[in-house]
């Protein structure tokens, strides 16, 4: 082969792979779009004339959740607007000409709003200590005074599948209760609604999202180098099973969608007091004898998952 050959042969190779490339990027924006929309169909997120602030913090989170939204609303059979909002906390080095600059090439209105909480925090949270949830009370009562101000009816945030279920193990393992993220709930003070559109989303994904789109990643500095959160023991956890049993994060979260309270403990949510048998077999009845890793043979010997 000529050297005319060669770099014929690294041209074609060169094209094979940014078509490859190509192709990949343009599923995983459908696979996103399609995953952002269902959820947003399954829970009544947005209706016709919605204004939707949607949270920009400057993470791949809330910049995959802004570039998904300004999509779907090209697309979807409803009208609503987009507001964008980002709270300067005022961290030292903070780049705050950024998301100005990004969100005015992308001709989306947008309001940042300025308010020091990073020395609200600094003061009250001892050092090394978890400044997670002080930080997070600040920001939401701002973001729902701002909410206010801009007539928004809906806001948006950019928490994804792997938040939720982090967020469901945290609440199990150290607050003895089994609650997760809603993907749509009414806020703390209770005059707005809140939805996760990104519910659905893997957060793998919108590591390979980031990277296609280039969007201008901000980092946390006051949280985010801390090491030992518990938010972030419950992701490497899921990580692991995820590693050793691939598909187990999914259905756990599944499960989380297809809740039997007659089969939990809650006398709240089903009247256990008032339980008497009616006479008429129940397919989905007492079942939780069953073993979900074993089963029963045509013989009656029971094999469990894997054996032969």
């Amino acid at each position: 082969m000529n050297s005319r050959q060669g770099a014929a042969l690294f041209e074609a190779q060169d094209r094979t792979g940014a078509l490859r490339a190509a192709r990949e990027a343009g599923k995983l924006e459908k696979r996103l779009l399609r995953m952002a929309g269902q959820a947003i169909a399954d829970y009544a997120m947005i209706v016709d004339g919605d204004r939707v602030m949607v949270c920009l913090s400057g993470g791949k989170d809330s910049h995959g959740l802004m570039d998904l939204l300004m999509t779907i609303r090209g697309r979807a059979p409803v009208r609503f607007e987009l507001v964008a909002v980002n709270l300067d906390q005022k961290q030292p080095g903070f780049p705050a000409d950024v998301l100005p600059a990004y969100l005015a090439r992308l001709g989306v209105p947008f309001h940042i709003e300025t308010q020091d909480t990073y020395s609200v925090v600094r003061r009250l949270i001892p050092e090394g200590a978890t400044a997670c949830s002080l930080c997070s009370r600040l920001r939401r009562g701002i973001l729902y005074r701002v909410a206010d101000e801009l007539g928004a009816t809906k806001i948006a945030l950019g928490h994804h599948r792997d938040d939720i279920l982090a967020t469901f193990f945290l609440n199990l393992f150290y607050g003895g209760r089994l609650k997760a993220m809603s993907p749509k709930l009414v806020s703390d003070d209770g005059r707005h609604v809140v939805i996760r559109p990104l519910a659905y989303v893997k957060e793998a994904d919108l590591v390979s999202f980031a990277q296609l789109r280039g969007f201008p990643i901000i980092p946390c500095d006051l949280c985010g180098s801390q090491e030992h959160l518990q938010r972030r023991q419950m992701r490497e956890m899921l990580a692991e099973w995820e590693r050793r049993y691939p598909g187990r994060a999914q259905t756990i979260f599944n499960a989380l969608a297809r809740v039997v309270p007659s089969h939990l403990m809650d006398p709240s949510l089903f009247d256990f007091r008032g339980l008497r048998p009616g006479g008429v077999a129940d397919p989905g009845g007492d079942v939780a004898f069953d073993d979900p890793g074993c089963e029963t043979s045509a013989h009656g010997t029971i094999r469990f998952g894997g054996e032969k």
